[in-house]
């Protein structure tokens, strides 16, 4: 759940689809959000968060695994009883 309460916050004005704003009104209607500025705040937040995931998944997908395991048995066997 997000504490929208202690976020710094900035008014921005938005354009919105017709049925974009039917939608929102009709959550705001059944008390999902208090707001539409909260609904909207709400999906820009999980909008965000779910592309930062998905950079990190296209990132570790760059890895070439074998190429990082071979670091790792080397790392191991410099340090065979660890590193602390």
């Amino acid at each position: 759940m997000i504490n929208y309460h202690t976020m710094a916050t900035t008014k921005v004005a938005v354009t919105l689809g017709i049925d974009s704003v039917r939608e929102v009104d009709r959550l705001v209607r059944e008390g999902r959000f208090p707001s539409r500025s909260r609904a909207v705040q709400a999906a820009l937040v999980e909008m965000l968060a779910r592309r930062k995931r998905s950079r990190l998944a296209e990132e570790l997908g760059k890895l070439d695994l074998r190429e990082e395991r071979a670091l790792v048995e080397e790392g191991l066997s410099i340090f065979p009883g660890g590193c602390g």
